[in-house]
């Protein structure tokens, strides 16, 4: 599905929607699908690919810390044509599984956990540990190394989101220095938590209108279904959903046990008939961060 790319440069304002700001009608439902953890692994890598050039999925976000970094770069700049983010990775997903940091271990020890000497593990105790140990220095000096990781090899990516970890953790100063950045670098930034949200259209810059959609918090059982039924009561505004497709090769699940399935069902669904035909009779807007760029470099 080609993304609707609206006009852009009308005036700001809270109270209106950001799809608005994008120059859609009020009532247009407006929907990002971006492929989260591309450059994760080489199984995610096929997936991600594939389900934005032969299904429904608009943009992916790069992991430049991931053992295959190197590859979803090639990817990409085969595919000149894909918009695409740098998904900011302080924290990793499982403890078997190592990453990181891009900066190196030396230049940011307070991003570590000293029990592995390596980046702390998704859980809300890692994530908490984090969050108190973390110094904004070298904070910054991560993130900038994992944004200079990709800016370096010529591609153009169009915004900045999280993985794993909500935009600041809780903690304001690292989401006010990664939208510092975003200016920086003339980049979107995806915020989802609604003090940041009200923060980025205070400044007059569009983010989504409500809190996005994680698919790994949709059952996988029951998934089409579920996606089938958000997809009809999508409300107007600009909406996201960060979306994980993968394919369930025997290497990812003896990485992923359990969570591969998430990504195989978000694969097989993203690339079905079904997917497209809904988005179709539903009069959704897919689109991806290029028009949101140009709206925060505005």
């Amino acid at each position: 599905m080609g993304a609707h790319v609206p006009r852009v440069g009308q005036t700001a304002g809270v109270d209106r929607l950001s799809s608005e700001l994008l120059g859609f009608t009020p009532d247009a439902r407006v929907l990002i699908m971006n492929c989260d953890d591309f450059g994760m692994h080489d199984a995610i890598n096929a997936a991600v690919i594939d389900s934005i050039e032969n299904g429904v999925a608009s943009s992916c976000s790069v992991m430049a810390p991931c053992p295959a970094a190197a590859s979803a770069i090639r990817l990409l700049k085969e595919r000149p044509g894909i918009a695409f983010g740098i998904h900011l990775a302080l924290i990793r997903d499982m403890p078997g599984y190592v990453w990181g940091p891009v900066a190196g271990k030396a230049d940011v020890p307070s991003l570590l956990d000293p029990a592995t000497n390596e980046l702390y593990v998704d859980t809300p105790a890692g994530c908490a540990a984090l969050a108190s140990s973390a110094e904004l220095s070298e904070v910054e000096r991560e993130l900038r190394a994992q944004i200079d990781f990709v800016v370096a090899t010529g591609l153009s990516p169009t915004h900045l989101d999280w993985h794993c970890l909500p935009a600041g953790a809780g903690r304001p100063d690292i989401l006010d220095r990664a939208l510092a950045l975003a200016e920086e670098y003339g980049l979107a930034v995806r915020v989802w938590e609604d003090e940041g949200r009200k923060i980025c259209r205070a400044r007059d810059k569009p983010v989504a209108d409500r809190p996005g959609l994680d698919s790994y918090t949709v059952n996988v059982e029951d998934k089409t279904a579920i996606y089938e039924r958000m997809l009809r009561d999508l409300p107007p505004g600009l909406n996201e959903w960060a979306v994980h497709p993968g394919h369930g090769t025997p290497a990812w699940q003896a990485i992923e046990p359990s969570g591969w399935r998430v990504r195989q069902t978000d694969h097989a669904f993203l690339t079905s008939p079904r997917a497209r035909e809904i988005l179709d009779e539903q009069g959704i807007i897919v689109i991806d961060y290029r028009p949101l760029q140009q709206a925060w470099a505005a």
